[in-house]
């Protein structure tokens, strides 16, 4: 078995090599990829996840195929109804994603990047654009902002200025975005990273918006922001309530004698 698209029995493809088998549905058309690849992880934040979910949903992008391995959790996703594999890669007109919706371990991490860069090469892509979330202040020397960028490529460093996202000038870059960058840069690939600050503490939605807002730019193509903004304050009005309901139940200080606090209104 070759490297490559390869038709076999059941019209089934498949893209083989260093990293995990890409298997495209059998009514995929492999001539249909191209164009700008993104790729969004359960990482930091979801931030990479949800900006990923919400492009797939807002430009209608077809799923093309399923990422497999012995190794995964056996699973489905139900998606309105549907289930699906937890790894999937979709493809809209000169625009392709690759997704993962369950946090792996950073041993699988290499790996995963190596599926993305035969995805992306095998695939015909022009450019590759990982989103991810980092922790403030953990990032190393940047500019100001709320969302960094980084680029293998000069092109890639090109169109972050004209997009006028923030560079990162310093730090490190970890986990799948970092090999994959590293890649881009050893391959002269045109590789990008889009680092936006997040809360790690729960699902940011603010953080994936703000990210996707860049990739609406550098794609110069329009991406609704509504839902996921709606979405985002959804998840911090849940969490302020899980906040002010956790200040209710914490131990009262140590000597402190609840039972004598009858004028305390906190105390029934």
């Amino acid at each position: 078995m070759s490297d490559g698209f390869l038709t076999e029995q059941w019209t089934v493809q498949l893209m083989v090599g260093d990293g995990y088998a890409l298997v495209l549905h059998g009514d995929a058309d492999a001539s249909k990829l191209g164009g700008t690849a993104i790729c969004g992880f359960s990482s930091t934040g979801m931030v990479g996840v949800i900006a990923a979910s919400h492009i797939i949903r807002a430009l209608d992008l077809e799923q093309m195929g399923t990422v497999l391995d012995e190794n995964f959790p056996a699973m489905a996703l139900v998606q309105e109804s549907v289930p699906k594999h937890p790894v999937r890669v979709y493809q809209g007109e000169d625009v392709g994603v690759f997704t993962s919706e369950i946090q792996f371990p950073g041993t699988y991490d290499v790996k995963f990047a190596e599926t993305v860069l035969k995805w992306f090469v095998e695939g015909g892509f022009d450019r590759l654009i990982i989103i991810d979330g980092v922790v403030p202040n953990e990032i190393g020397e940047k500019e100001e902002g709320d969302l960094w960028g980084v680029s293998s490529h000069p092109l890639g460093r090109k169109a972050l200025a004209a997009a006028g996202v923030s560079r990162m000038k310093q730090g490190i870059v970890a986990g799948v975005a970092g090999y994959l960058l590293s890649e881009g840069d050893r391959r002269g690939l045109d590789i990008t990273a889009l680092l936006a600050d997040c809360n790690p503490m729960y699902p940011d939605a603010r953080a994936a918006a703000f990210a996707t807002e860049a990739v609406s730019e550098l794609l110069d193509r329009e991406i609704p922001l509504n839902e996921l903004l709606e979405d985002a304050r959804k998840i911090e009005n849940n969490v302020r309530d899980m906040v002010e309901r956790s200040k209710s139940m914490l131990p009262a200080p140590e000597g402190y004698d609840v039972s004598q606090s009858q004028d305390d209104p906190m105390v029934n």
